[in-house]
């Protein structure tokens, strides 16, 4: 490979980051090849599919995929293959939080970041750079170096970047094409600064370079955790406060408007709700929370398990919000909950508070109807079998059901839950959903996106997150 010129990517991981991202860098780099690479069949099957049924939904992916798949952009399961022909290889596979044995339940599963950094140092016989692209702890280049140093080839150089995205599900396509910044980290010698050059060109084809910002490795690795930590303690933040509007008659919508005219502190993610969700928030903050306590800060680490504490906290005043009531029972009531993605315009699932409001539904021994749409319903069934992991998918399946449309999940419902912000939901016909609910029919607005005053006209009881009927 010539000194900063990158002409063969191979992606490892065809999730939400890689995916998208590298199907960017295809359209917007067509004299680069881009090959997505994943073990998983049924995945690259459905990014090759012939009509364009993607396995995953982002606004404005599938126009992407249409303009250069087959040209320049390749998904394929030959992984090895992909390492060995390209220059730059991207490490883009899903860091979960652990589930078992040292950090679980806090720190990140690094299983398949050593697996894919083990199948490039066996495989490749010329140098490379590999860019971390998953969300890792800080120092996991480090390992990822050792790991590379220890087996590779004769010839073979491994130079290790950070490149964490900051992308938001339902606007990811958009965050590509102008992102507020791309972050590289290097390790601050002479060969990673020009491994870093390389990747900057890469990026220089449609972003500003005053947009790249470039850092050392270490940096790169906390900087992400640092965003989506900060960023989840405003909603946090915000959320304590819609607690206080409720008990006091306050209005959260309007004190978070105020606020945020201030300039020091900016309007956006003051948004209060039933609770953030997404693969990110809550698995990068007790990562970061695993972090601090492993330095021997628990002061630190208390801080920023506060704020995933406050998430737990608001999700469940919700759902007890909506057991009050209804007089203190919803046993054998039908409870309509619009919406399962974890927000709107993704099918993405992860820590959505739907599932949540919906388990605590089930303790309560209500029925559910949900609708969603975008979520399969496989999903939704795995989501409810593993949040209940004591109640057997057929007794789920008794009282959960699965509904086509919004009306159909409404009809003869004895409350409507509004778990999503998808924008159909602000344009149902209101008048038909009140003639064939129950009465007294109660809705429960969870994202602030419903016209109150209109629907306590139609006759509906309306309970609104972070607005109190104190006088």
């Amino acid at each position: 490979m010539a000194p900063g010129k990158v002409s063969k990517i191979c992606c490892i991981g065809a999730g939400y980051v890689g995916g998208p991202t590298c199907a960017v860098i295809a359209l917007k780099c067509p004299h680069i090849t881009v090959t997505i690479v994943d073990v998983n069949q049924s995945r690259i099957d459905a990014w090759n599919d012939k009509d364009f049924k993607l396995p995953i939904y982002e606004p404005g992916l599938e126009d992407v995929v249409r303009g250069c798949r087959g040209r320049n952009l390749f998904f394929s399961t030959d992984v090895d293959k992909g390492i060995q022909e390209a220059d730059l290889i991207f490490v883009s596979v899903n860091t979960p939080t652990k589930k078992s044995g040292v950090g679980a339940g806090f720190a990140a599963d690094l299983n398949y970041v050593e697996l894919a950094t083990r199948r490039i140092a066996a495989v490749a016989n010329s140098s490379k750079i590999v860019v971390e692209k998953s969300t890792v702890p800080c120092r996991t280049a480090e390992s990822m170096r050792t790991i590379l140093e220890s087996n590779s080839k004769p010839n073979c150089r491994f130079d290790i970047l950070s490149n964490p995205e900051f992308l938001a599900e339902g606007t990811a396509i958009g965050d590509l094409f102008k992102p507020d910044r791309v972050l590289i980290g290097s390790l601050q010698t002479p060969e990673g600064k020009a491994a870093c050059d390389a990747l900057t060109e890469v990026y220089a084809n449609w972003v500003s370079k005053d947009r790249i910002l470039t850092v050392g490795l270490w940096s790169s690795e906390l900087s992400k955790l640092a965003a989506n930590a900060m960023l989840a303690q405003r909603i946090s933040s915000v959320n304590a406060l819609s607690a206080i509007c409720e008990a006091t008659g306050a209005n959260i919508d309007e004190v978070a408007h105020a606020v945020g005219f201030d300039s020091r502190v900016g309007p956006k993610f003051l948004k209060a709700s039933v609770g953030f969700g997404g693969s990110c928030f809550q698995k990068d903050i007790l990562n970061l929370v695993y972090l601090s306590e492993s330095l021997h800060l628990p002061e630190v680490a208390a801080y920023w398990r506060q704020v995933v504490e406050m998430n737990e906290y608001q999700k469940r005043r919700f759902s007890k919000t909506v057991v009050d009531t209804l007089f203190n029972t919803i046993t054998g009531k039908h409870i309509a909950v619009l919406g399962f993605a974890f927000k709107a315009d993704t099918g993405d699932t992860r820590e959505s508070a739907s599932i949540t409001l919906i388990r605590d539904f089930l303790n309560e021994r209500a029925n559910i109807k949900i609708y969603d749409p975008q979520v399969p319903h496989e999903q939704i069934w795995f989501d409810l079998a593993e949040a209940c992991p004591n109640l057997p998918l057929e007794s789920i399946k008794k009282s959960v059901t699965i509904c086509p449309s919004a009306l159909d999940a409404c009809n003869q419902a004895d409350a409507l839950v509004i778990a999503t912000e998808w924008k159909e939901f602000k344009e149902i016909d209101w008048e038909a959903v009140y003639t064939n609910m129950n009465k007294p029919a109660f809705v429960f607005d969870g994202r602030l996106i419903l016209d109150v005053e209109k629907l306590k006209k139609i006759g509906f009881k309306v309970t609104v997150i972070g607005r109190g009927n104190v006088m």
